[in-house]
């Protein structure tokens, strides 16, 4: 499958072994289950996560799950000369992809969804900022209500 060209600039930018001429590496996350969709890392970002992961308590339960999902349950991959990937079979089969792919992007990482999961998922975010008595979604950015990050 093709990766959108702007996304491959921000793969490019996050792998510090990239130069030009070369294909840049980036790492798919898929173990998680409850997910709907796959999540792509550059390098520099997934190797941010797995510095913040090193630095938990050695043996804690948090850490035994974030080192399975982001060590065991992902793939190091790269972007080919026509700005293409091949999706393991496994990897397609989990997110239910057949012949597209709905490509988003999402702050520090994109993710890969079956387009009709993609859909009903938009849609229940819309019924979830209907939660929110904002007029304008970026009023739920607030510095006090930072979530815990990974």
């Amino acid at each position: 499958m093709s990766i959108p060209a702007s996304f491959r600039r921000v793969l490019e930018a996050g792998d510090p072994d990239w130069v030009d001429g070369l294909n840049p590496n980036f790492v798919i996350v898929y173990g998680d289950q409850r997910r709907k969709y796959l999540e792509c890392y550059t390098i520099q970002e997934i190797e941010d996560v797995e510095d913040r992961i090193s630095r938990m308590k050695r043996g804690s339960k948090k850490r035994r799950i974030l080192e399975r999902l982001f060590s065991t349950l992902s793939i190091t991959t790269s972007v080919d000369e026509t700005g293409r990937i091949v999706l393991p079979a496994k990897l397609r089969e989990k997110i239910g992809i057949s012949n597209e792919a709905q490509f988003t992007g999402n702050v520090d990482t994109f993710q890969i969804w079956e387009p009709g999961a993609y859909e009903a998922d938009v849609a229940e975010v819309e019924d979830d900022l209907e939660d929110f008595d904002a007029e304008d979604p970026l009023m739920l950015l607030d510095e006090n209500d930072e979530e815990e990050e990974v």
